[in-house]
């Protein structure tokens, strides 16, 4: 899931689901809303958790790491279940597989909000993870097998209006609850919605699929996407804080990249893969999956960033960060039907080149700003600019990947690209923290000691480099030598962030590349 809202093919996903089941019209309508509601929560999760990250760090002292690992292990889970998820309603019953899924989504929601330990939160949004990748492929699925086709797009149309709305003001409710009330709101806000929509799913909505004949569920292949994304990204951020020689780093980095390459041998083995790999003999669905890699690393992993420098270092409130990012949605959802034109007019190479480029500036914008720029001059511009880079591209990627295979795979197709943009936001996160990291620990130094601060307090700020700028500045201290060593720890994370800023930038300028060089042009017409 992209931050803001639907990742890239959720919209074919339900175009080409199962088979329609004979439904009547108001169980349809009660399917719809269970289906946006599911696909809310998910949303939801995804946007307002990342603005409650600060004052979750500054309540349990935790780490920069420790706040990564609050959506990463969530982001794993997901990403590597998410085919499964969409396997397993195909073969018990989606309605069913739908509402485990919000069960368990639901009860580790409450978990979360009440974990005494940042442990305990970790573990818990493992198990919410779990819970979103049986829930988020069913939503897309209920509406694909109890909508005839005639009413699928309007359906479509209903689910993706309403999709946005929910992107738009999660951010800002959460924000405000979380400002105002406390973090364990954002996980709170999840349960009244949560009761709802499985009091609609046990009372209204049609049960479909079951099929006991359908393709055997990939265990192995799962198991070894789980191990092998787990081991790589506990390396990736635990290397900062212990070193890449200590051994749990080593081994885990080694185990994650031995069991990525047996998750590939298997899968290309396998009579009934969870990732089919003849898929990628085609030019343009490899190049669609490439570009959709490298740009929502770029995405993901950077907006992850975004909410700390904005809360932690500029000084906004929980609810003005949420709000932040409204001008990317709101152009996004505006010119969402002229960017769908595109492909008709230009064919698919053009936009995927353009708007890639686009958002590559936008991210290069947002490494201009310093501490204390106003909203409008230093951030506003780069979010209006990659919202319009990612506008021009969604669309025409979405097009390229169902067009690039036939229609009888569209629906594997639509889900493999899907899991592509998560898994690359789970490890842009991961690398990003690892870069922005190392330069914060090499400015630090240099900026405390400007400041000609008492020893004692040098040692107790830089015994709290992990926590980048969460860092805490002691009690007793004067406000005019708290104001300066809080600029200095400002500065060393802002120097971190243009830097994860301007790889944002070139990754979305790879992506732009990966286009030019893989995805075919228009046809010339006769």
């Amino acid at each position: 899931m992209s931050l803001f809202g639907k990742p890239p093919c959720d919209d074919c996903a339900i175009l080409h689901g199962a088979p329609t089941v004979s439904d009547g019209a108001a169980r349809r309508r009660w399917t719809l809303v269970a289906a946006i509601l599911g696909s809310s929560l998910a949303f939801i999760d995804g946007t307002v958790v990342n603005v409650a990250l600060p004052a979750i760090q500054r309540d349990f002292n935790a780490t920069t790491a420790d706040a990564q690992w609050i959506m990463e292990s969530y982001a794993l889970f997901l990403a590597a279940l998410l085919l499964v998820g969409g396997v397993l309603g195909d073969r018990f019953g989606r309605r069913r597989i739908f509402v485990i899924g919000a069960a368990l989504f639901l009860l580790s929601s409450v978990g979360c909000a009440l974990s005494a330990t940042i442990g305990q939160l970790i573990a818990a949004r493992a198990v919410q993870g779990i819970g979103a990748a049986l829930l988020v492929p069913g939503s897309l699925a209920l509406i694909s097998a109890t909508f005839p086709t005639a009413e699928r797009g309007k359906a479509i149309g209903t689910w993706s209006a309403f999709s946005g709305i929910t992107a738009a003001v999660g951010p800002v409710i959460g924000g405000f609850l979380v400002e105002h009330y406390s973090w364990t709101w954002a996980f709170l806000v999840n349960v009244p919605i949560g009761l709802v929509l499985l009091l609609i799913c046990v009372m209204r909505v049609p049960e479909s699929g079951g099929n006991a004949i359908r393709s055997p569920i990939d265990l192995a292949g799962a198991s070894l996407a789980t191990i092998g994304l787990a081991g790589v990204v506990y390396a990736l951020i635990e290397a900062p804080a212990r070193g890449w020689m200590a051994a749990p780093v080593y081994l885990s980095g080694s185990v994650g990249v031995i069991a990525l390459a047996a998750f590939v041998l298997v899968e290309w083995r396998s009579r009934a893969p969870m990732l089919p790999l003849s898929l990628f003999r085609e030019r343009n669905f490899a190049g669609a999956n490439l570009l959709t890699l490298l740009l929502y690393a770029a995405l993901g992993g950077s907006l992850f960033f975004l909410p700390l420098d904005l809360i932690q270092v500029q000084g906004y409130g929980a609810t003005a960060a949420g709000a932040a990012l409204l001008p990317f949605i709101a152009i996004m959802f505006l010119l969402s039907r002229w960017a769908g034109t595109l492909v008709d007019v230009f064919g698919s190479k053009l936009p995927l080149v353009i708007g890639p480029v686009v958002a590559s500036a936008g991210f290069a914008w947002l490494a201009v700003p310093s501490i204390g720029n106003s909203y409008w001059t230093g951030f506003f511009p780069g979010i209006c600019v990659l919202g319009l880079g990612m506008t021009i591209t969604v669309a025409p990627l979405t097009t390229t990947v169902m067009n690039s295979v036939g229609p009888e795979r569209a629906g594997t197709a639509s889900g493999v690209n899907n899991a592509v943009s998560r898994a690359a936001a789970l490890l842009a996160i991961a690398v990003f923290g690892l870069v922005l990291t190392w330069v914060f620990d090499r400015q630090l130094g240099a900026a405390l000691a400007a400041t000609h601060a008492p020893d004692d307090l040098l040692a107790a700020v830089t015994a709290q480099h992990q926590k980048l700028a969460g860092i805490v500045i002691p009690d007793g201290t004067s406000s005019s030598l708290a104001s300066a060593v809080k600029h200095a720890v400002g500065m060393s994370f802002v120097a971190g962030f243009r830097w994860v800023m301007l790889l944002s930038a070139a990754l979305a300028l790879l992506s732009a590349i990966s286009a030019w060089v893989l995805i075919a042009g228009k046809p010339k017409s006769d």
